[in-house]
């Protein structure tokens, strides 16, 4: 598996892209916030403001982390954001690259920001991997003027080793193209240091609503460059997604968002 990772043992099966426990896409895709190349329905850009086109898999979808985003950046007053996604369930770069769908999305212009984000690619061939396929999309997103950015995600709970080889991968990919590094991972290593009993993981692969928080208040605070400690606890976004930390935890997610992100290259 290209995302958390390609294994020949007995068990998940083996794709192009990477292991997808079965919650089903019902469970998974949140309104608008799942609009891929696998459910037929074409990519909208949500929102007004700073443009942010997300290129993923359900790593991004799941909780709508970009819908998450803009609503703690509407709360904050300011800067507003405007995000789409391209994203699919077992999708990596090269798998969207193949479709054409993000390639079209990034012709139109008006981006400021393409976050990309496959799987945690820790192991040698799967950073060779993430790299090769981020410089493509760097080409492609340099002819309209915007700049790539890099969401560091975790591995598989049962890989939790790997964290730190992912971390640098996710580094060394966003150096290469001059992008942004959006740190989430380092985040979840952060605050379990801070509190190890933290629920991240929900299923040993997706995050949490606490995980999502916690990924897009990185993002936020890298983005925005702004500290993300004050923000509301709770958001609705425009897709209809609800997410509600309690009150210490998202303090606790918050402080180790701002320390993260300041301290990220």
């Amino acid at each position: 598996m290209r995302q958390h990772e390609r294994t020949t043992r007995a068990g998940p099966r083996l794709t192009r892209g990477w292991y997808l426990p079965r919650l089903g896409a019902a469970l998974l895709c949140l309104a608008a916030a799942c609009l891929s190349p696998t459910t037929g329905a074409g990519p909208v850009l949500i929102g007004q403001g700073r443009r942010i086109l997300f290129i993923g898999n359900s790593l991004t979808y799941v909780n709508d982390l970009p819908g998450v985003l803009q609503a703690l950046a509407d709360s904050a007053g300011g800067d507003q954001l405007a995000v789409e996604s391209v994203v699919a369930p077992d999708y990596d770069l090269e798998l969207h690259w193949n479709d054409g769908i993000a390639q079209k999305e990034i012709a139109k212009g008006g981006w400021e920001l393409v976050v990309l984000q496959q799987g945690a690619s820790s192991r040698a061939e799967n950073r060779e991997h993430l790299r090769t396929w981020t410089k493509r999309f760097a080409t492609e997103i340099a002819r309209v003027s915007a700049r790539p950015a890099l969401f560091s995600v975790w591995p598989m709970q049962v890989n939790q080793a790997d964290f730190p080889r992912a971390i640098e991968s996710y580094t060394l990919a966003a150096a290469d193209v001059n992008g942004l590094l959006l740190p989430a991972a380092t985040a979840w290593l952060a605050a379990w240091q801070r509190d190890p009993a933290l629920a991240l993981y929900s299923d040993g692969l997706h995050p949490t609503v606490a995980g999502t928080y916690l990924s897009a208040l990185v993002m936020y605070a890298r983005i925005l460059r702004r500290s993300p400690v004050g923000l509301p606890r709770g958001v609705r976004t425009r897709s209809g997604a609800t997410l509600v930390i309690d009150a210490q935890s998202a303090l606790l997610l918050q402080e180790v968002a701002a320390q993260v992100a300041e301290g990220s290259p």
